[in-house]
């Protein structure tokens, strides 16, 4: 599949009743594009930003309430001081020009991950823009900034740690809710389907717990060439997949056909943190 073209096509898409509610993107390839056109890095990543702006208006227009990008991670921080400190300026732009597309489209603004060692500057243009933001209800972008999955994991374990110290929390009640509800992401819903666009397949240390039964997209399109019809395709590709949740075919199957919801059975006694609200549903 080609990425973007200059002929304005409307995208299929599947019916809303099959799109995913969660959607997170690992935007890869920005460096790639821009050297194969014998471009600074920069610009590739001045142009992923212009993709940014499309597929989040994309995604409030077809109704997708929670959209994750996986903007800046820990280990990006490794790359040379003067791309990390332009990525720092991109960020602090974005959040100028695109005040008016969140405000208007009504999308919330959040992040997760470390925005402490974030320079001032940015980290003002990032938490004001949140605040503008804050009662915006229609959609969620949420951008995954200076994060990573294992970090995050390790604070929530030190947060459990501490309660347990200082008896707020009996060792034996830890479950799915307890380590849930100290990630960074407690206020959303776990992602439906995760793309990851350049040809890559793996995960990346991003969202490590939260896409436990994520449907995963991978496409040789470049962040940069990223369209709407990309989008689209993978949307096509979810929604034929058949999400089960550890059950089986034929309970799902049989759930459709009585016109009900999908409802997994007990679990044993010692696993039942594990049937969580969160994490029942169609595999």
């Amino acid at each position: 599949m080609k990425g973007r073209s200059n002929v304005s096509i409307t995208p299929r898409v599947p019916d809303k009743a099959r799109r995913p509610t969660h959607v997170a993107i690992i935007m890869d390839g920005n460096g790639r594009w821009a050297r194969e056109r014998n471009l600074p890095r920069l610009d590739g990543h001045r142009r992923g930003a212009e993709v940014v702006r499309d597929i989040t208006t994309y995604a409030r227009e077809l109704q997708i309430p929670y959209l994750t990008l996986y903007s800046f991670s820990v280990q990006n921080w490794r790359r040379p001081p003067e791309e990390v400190a332009g990525l720092m300026l991109l960020l602090e732009e974005f959040c100028q020009s695109e005040r008016g597309t969140l405000l208007n489209n009504d999308i919330r603004l959040t992040t997760i991950g470390e925005l402490g060692r974030l320079p001032s500057s940015t980290r003002d243009a990032l938490t004001h823009l949140i605040e503008e933001t804050a009662d915006n209800r229609s959609m969620t972008l949420c951008l995954a900034i200076d994060y990573g999955g294992r970090e995050e994991l390790i604070a929530a374990v030190r947060r459990l740690a501490v309660d347990v110290k200082n008896k707020r929390l009996n060792p034996d009640k830890i479950d799915e809710t307890a380590i849930e509800t100290r990630l960074s992401t407690a206020l959303l819903p776990d992602p439906d389907l995760v793309i990851r666009t350049s040809g890559e397949k793996r995960v990346s240390n991003f969202l490590l717990w939260q896409i436990a039964y994520a449907e995963l997209h991978f496409t040789e399109v470049r962040w940069p060439d990223f369209g709407r019809e990309n989008f689209a395709e993978a949307l096509r590709d979810y929604s034929t997949r058949e999400r089960r949740f550890g059950g089986t075919g034929e309970q799902l199957k049989s759930a459709k056909l009585d016109g009900d919801d999908f409802v997994l059975g007990e679990l044993p006694a010692d696993a039942e943190a594990l049937g969580s609200q969160k994490g029942t549903g169609p595999c």
